[in-house]
C-alpha cells in the first residue's frame, strides 16, 4: 500500500486558495508519548491503563503495559486482588497483586529479547511509582518522560539522589496550520 499526500494538504483545498491546512509533523516527545498512549490500550488492569516505551537515539527499544504475567488471568477476566501498603509518611497506597506495571513489563521485554536499555530514556503515560523508579534507576534509564503525574511527592527524593531527570510531556491533538 502506498502513502499518498504525506505532509501535504489534508483539507481538499487548492494550494494558495487560503483553505488548505497542513498537518504539523509530530516532534519526538509527542511521537513517543503517542506510542505510549497507544500501547496503554492493551493494558488489562481495570484500575488504570498505562503504557511505556523505552527509547534510545530516537529508536524504540521496548514497550510495555500494565497487566498480569503472561499466561495468567488478567484483572479484566477475574477480580483484582488489591493489597494496601503504608508509606513512612502515613499515606496508604493500594496496588493489585496480579498486575505488573508498564515500566517493568517494558524492561522485562527488553531482557527477554536481549536488548540493552542502559542509558536509554522511557516515555510513560503516568509518572512511575516508587518501586518502578527504583528499577529504572538500576537499569540505567537517564530520563523519564511522563504525561500525567502520579504521586510524585513519593519519588522526589529518589530522583534527586539518583540524578534521573523527570520531565512532563503534554501531548495535545494534532495541530494544523495553513501553509499553502
Amino acid at each position: 500500500m502506498t502513502e499518498e499526500n504525506t505532509g501535504g494538504c489534508t483539507c481538499g483545498g487548492e494550494v494558495g486558495d487560503g483553505h488548505c491546512e497542513q498537518e504539523k509533523r509530530l516532534g519526538w516527545h509527542e511521537y513517543f508519548m503517542s506510542v505510549a498512549r497507544l500501547i496503554s490500550q492493551r493494558a488489562t488492569c481495570t484500575r488504570g491503563h498505562i503504557g511505556a516505551v523505552i527509547v534510545r537515539d530516537n529508536n524504540i527499544l521496548s514497550t510495555g503495559y500494565n497487566g498480569a504475567p503472561s499466561g495468567l488471568p488478567h484483572c479484566n477476566e477475574t477480580n483484582c486482588r488489591i493489597y494496601r501498603s503504608t508509606h513512612p509518611d502515613g499515606t496508604v497506597e493500594e496496588n493489585c497483586v496480579n498486575t505488573i506495571h508498564a515500566e517493568i513489563n517494558a524492561i522485562a521485554q527488553a531482557a527477554k529479547h536481549g536488548v540493552s536499555i542502559k542509558d536509554a530514556d522511557i516515555y510513560i503515560t503516568a509518572s512511575p511509582c516508587i518501586h518502578c523508579l527504583k528499577v529504572l534507576i538500576n537499569v540505567g534509564i537517564r530520563t523519564i518522560y511522563y504525561e500525567k503525574p502520579y504521586k510524585i511527592e513519593h519519588i522526589s527524593e529518589l530522583l534527586r539522589l539518583s540524578g534521573i531527570r523527570l520531565v512532563q510531556v503534554q501531548v495535545d491533538g494534532p495541530e494544523k496550520h495553513c501553509s499553502c
